[in-house]
């Protein structure tokens, strides 16, 4: 009998000069674009992906789908907000598989009617945190709040809003989070791959 697929919350960003200090004085771009990279080898397919489409990560994960040699389409899910439809990187065309969630008219309202959905209506073995600003500290409360059994990473090595997450609710726990830079092995160890 085959083993049930489970699936993994990723919120992910490269903090952009201008937005809050806080995020971009403390962002690793190389970090955040090699532990993305390192999540989609790894964990896909055993793992199903979902993310909402940030313009800096869905070509990441499109490389990855393009190149892998593997058919891993149907282990990702990417969520889009129609509110930034003229935006979509060209990178969605890669992806099989997009939700696309109502422009509810306003930036912020489409925004959290997408989180409504993509956190709303699966279910998450873990989620995982990498650089970011604002939007990934709001998913993690989303996350933790919607999946309190599920397991947690904020890749604080990346900086960003995972640090900030990682330094409120960790104290110094989980000390490979901070550390580990070596991201597939880290992935393989965090995900029991």
């Amino acid at each position: 009998m085959a083993q049930k697929q489970l699936n993994i919350f990723l919120s992910a960003s490269i903090p952009m000069l201008g937005r809050d200090e806080r995020y971009f004085k403390t962002a690793d771009t190389i970090a955040i674009r090699d532990s993305v990279l390192a999540l989609a080898s790894v964990a896909l397919p055993k793992y199903k992906l979902i993310w909402g489409g940030h313009p800096s990560i869905t070509p990441l994960i499109a490389s990855i789908l393009q190149h892998s040699g593997l058919d891993i389409q149907s282990s990702v899910i990417l969520y889009q907000s129609t509110y930034f439809e003229q935006f979509f990187p060209l990178e969605n065309e890669s992806v099989a598989h997009i939700i696309k969630t109502n422009d509810m008219g306003d930036k912020d309202l489409s925004i959290e009617e997408m989180r409504k959905h993509m956190l709303g209506d699966n279910e998450f073995y873990a989620g995982i945190f990498i650089g970011g600003m604002e939007g990934v500290e709001d998913e993690y409360t989303m996350f933790t709040q919607l999946h309190p059994e599920a397991k947690v990473f904020p890749l604080a090595s990346t900086g960003g809003a995972a640090k900030i997450i990682y330094d409120k609710y960790f104290d110094g726990k989980e000390p490979e989070l901070c550390i580990n830079l070596a991201y597939s092995s880290l992935f393989k160890d965090l995900l029991n791959l």
